[in-house]
């Protein structure tokens, strides 16, 4: 009776040495801050999505991890993203003036919305649509990024 009570003990201290081991390894949930520049409108919602990989990005919510609207107070607004782990992100945003959600275009792609990538790069007809890669950051445990309101393309 003595060695099973002995070998409950022994098991139980492993148990909890893996249990706390895991715990001080987990990594720590990160919040993420977006500020918004830029907005010419004083009605409807700023809407921007997060995403961790270059699939869908930045029209599809297929790579998003997460997503908010917040309803536009001035010229810059900004959102706070919890719960995301560290690592390499993107952003994308839209001034949705009508609550549909999405980006609205013309006939030949152009936005007809306010729009914004994180890392604010260069969209003209030349460049295109910016790539994940150029529009990515390194999510850290605190992080603003600042992204200003684009309602043309570049020239």
């Amino acid at each position: 009776m003595l060695k099973i009570s002995k070998l409950s003990s022994f098991a139980f201290a492993t148990f909890m040495t893996v249990s706390l081991n895991q715990i001080v390894n987990a990594e720590p949930a990160s919040t993420l801050t977006v500020v918004i520049n830029g907005i010419h409108h004083q009605k409807g919602q700023i809407c921007i999505r997060i995403y961790s990989s270059e699939k869908g990005f930045p029209y599809s919510d297929t790579s998003e991890v997460q997503s908010g609207c917040t309803q536009i107070k001035g010229s810059s607004t900004s959102k706070q993203f919890y719960g995301l782990k560290p690592g390499t992100y993107a952003i994308a945003v839209i001034d949705d003036q009508n609550g549909n959600h999405k980006l609205d275009t013309d006939f030949f792609g152009i936005p007809q919305e306010g729009f914004g990538i994180s890392n604010n790069p260069t969209v003209s007809i030349t460049t295109g649509v910016p790539k994940f890669k150029d529009a990515s950051f390194s999510l850290k445990k605190n992080t603003t990024i600042k992204i200003n309101l684009k309602y043309s393309l570049d020239s």
